[in-house]
C-alpha cells in the first residue's frame, strides 16, 4: 500500500473510464500556474484520489520526501525486442462471466499506464498510455513488499538474517508489541496475529493510525506516533490468535521488514535494492522511495521504478538470479520464494476467495499452479507476473479507481494465463 495511499484514499465513485480519465485530458497540474480545480496536492488527499490518481502514480516524488535507489552508472542490461502484435487478439474469458474478452480489451478496462511482456528473455510486448511513457517512472505501490521481500531472501541466504529468530532478536525496541514473539519468517510471511485491519471503508481501522504516523502532511492537533519506527511499538496481538495459525495481508508487516533489513545489514533498504540488485542487473533509471518523517524507507508501498526495469527484474527472477552471466541474486533466495508458504494457513484467512490454492511467501504472492507462477502484486493494479514454464514475465502499472485486486484480478490473471498459452504454443 502506498505510504500516503492510506491517509487520502477515498472509495472512487465514477463513471469515468480509461480514456477519460487520461491525465493529459484531464488537464491536472498544467499551467503556470494550474488552474484551481486542477492542482493535485498531498496535503488535502486530492493527489491521490481517483481520477486525480492517474496522474500523481507518474510523479511521486512531487508530493513527498523521498530516497533515491541508484541505477547503474555503465553496462546496463541489454534486451532485445520483438513485438508480437497479434498478442492484443488473445481472447480469454473473465472470471464470472460468459463473454470472452480481447488482451487489448484487458489494458482498457483495467486502466493500465504501461505494460511489458517478456517471453524467453526478449520484449514481445510494450505499451504505454496516459500519462506514462518509456523513460517514466510510477508508483509500484505493494510490489514494494516483494522487492523488500526479496533483500530478507538474499539476506537470509547469505547468512545474514535468520528467519528462525524472534523479531526483538534484531530489534529490542519491539518487546512490548505484538511483534515480541513473532518469528522473522511469520512476519515475512504475514501470518502474525497482529491487531490491524486494512478495511478502509472503516474509518476505526488500524491502517489509518499506520497512515497518519508515515504522512508529513499531518493535521496541526495530531498526537499519535510520529513515524513507522513509533507506530510498530503500538501493533497489539489479536486475542485468542497466535502467530503463525492465519495468514492475514497487513502492510504493518512489511514495514516492520524494512526495519529488520536495516537492522540486520546495517544498510537502509533503498541502498541495499540498489546494491544487490539495481547495479548489477544494469537498471537504467533511479528509482525512489518514499520515506516517513523519520526517513525511514517506506517498505510497505513506497517505491517509484521505471516499468522497462521492473519487467526485467521480474526477468531476473525467472533466471533464478542469474544475469551477464553473474549469479546476482542467490539461488537459494529465489528457491525459497517460490516455494511458497502454507496453502492452508493462507486460505484460513478467508479474504481470497478467487484464489484458491495460493499461498504467501517473503513478501511474494504463490500462485501454486501447473505453471509454478508466481506474483508481486500492488494496489490499482501494479504487478510482476512470472511464469518459469511458459518463460514468461509480465510487468504492468495501472491506475484503477478501486484500490483492490479483487476488481481486477478477473479480467488480468486469466489474461496472464491465456497469454502464457499463446506464447508456449506458438
Amino acid at each position: 500500500m502506498m505510504v500516503l495511499s492510506v491517509c487520502s484514499m477515498m472509495f472512487a465513485q465514477t463513471a469515468l473510464d480509461a480514456k477519460e480519465s487520461d491525465p493529459t485530458t484531464m488537464g491536472w497540474m498544467q499551467g503556470f500556474p494550474p488552474a484551481e480545480d486542477k492542482i493535485l496536492s498531498p496535503v488535502d488527499g486530492s493527489f491521490f484520489t481517483f481520477p486525480g490518481l492517474r496522474y500523481s502514480v507518474n510523479h511521486m516524488r512531487e508530493f513527498s520526501p523521498t530516497r533515491v535507489v541508484p541505477a547503474a552508472k555503465d553496462r546496463h542490461y541489454g534486451v532485445k525486442t520483438e513485438i508480437d502484435s497479434n498478442i492484443d487478439k488473445v481472447t480469454f474469458t473473465p472470471w464470472g462471466s460468459d463473454t470472452t474478452m480481447t488482451w487489448a480489451e484487458s489494458l482498457e478496462a483495467n486502466y493500465t499506464d504501461g505494460i511489458i511482456v517478456m517471453h524467453k528473455g526478449k520484449i514481445v510486448y510494450e505499451k504505454y498510455f496516459g500519462g506514462l511513457d518509456a523513460e517514466g517512472i510510477h508508483a509500484a505501490m505493494s510490489v514494494s513488499k516483494s522487492f523488500a521481500g526479496t533483500i530478507a531472501s538474499i539476506l537470509i541466504a547469505e547468512g545474514v538474517l535468520d528467519p528462525t529468530k524472534l523479531v526483538i532478536d534484531y530489534i529490542p525496541e519491539l518487546k512490548d508489541s505484538a511483534f515480541a514473539d513473532a518469528t522473522v519468517e511469520e512476519v515475512l510471511d504475514m501470518t502474525t496475529a497482529i491487531q490491524f485491519s486494512e478495511d478502509y471503508s472503516d474509518p476505526n481501522a488500524e491502517v489509518w493510525e499506520y497512515g497518519l504516523a508515515g504522512n508529513v502532511f499531518r493535521p496541526a492537533d495530531y498526537t499519535g506516533p510520529k513515524n513507522y519506527y513509533e507506530y510498530l511499538a503500538t501493533v497489539k496481538k489479536l486475542p485468542g490468535q497466535e502467530h503463525g495459525e492465519v495468514f492475514g495481508y497487513k502492510t504493518a508487516n512489511a514495514e516492520l521488514v524494512g526495519w529488520i533489513i536495516s537492522r540486520a545489514s546495517g544498510k537502509d533498504l533503498a541502498d541495499l535494492i540498489s546494491e544487490k540488485i539495481w547495479k548489477p542487473m544494469g537498471a537504467f533509471y533511479d528509482g525512489y522511495y518514499i520515506i516517513d518523517p523519520a526517513g525511514k524507507t517506506s517498505s510497505g508501498g513506497g517505491f517509484s521504478l521505471n516499468l522497462r526495469d521492473m519487467a526485467v527484474f521480474g526477468e531476473l527472477m525467472r533466471r533464478n538470479g542469474n544475469f551477464w552471466g553473474t549469479q546476482i541474486i542467490p539461488q537459494e533466495a529465489i528457491a525459497m520464494i517460490r516455494e511458497g508458504g502454507s496453502q492452508e494457513v493462507f486460505e484460513k484467512s478467508g479474504d481470497y476467495p478467487t484464489l484458491k490454492g495460493w499461498s504467501y511467501k517473503n513478501m511474494w504472492w504463490i500462485t501454486h499452479n501447473e505453471h509454478g507462477a508466481y506474483m508481486a502484486r500492488g494496489v490499482h493494479g501494479q504487478a510482476i507476473y512470472i511464469d518459469p514454464t511458459a518463460e514468461m514475465v509480465i510487468a504492468r502499472f495501472s491506475s484503477a479507481p478501486n484500490a483492490s485486486n479483487k476488481y481486477l484480478d478477473p479480467t488480468s490473471l486469466p489474461a496472464y494465463e491465456a497469454v502464457a498459452e499463446y506464447l508456449m504454443n506458438k
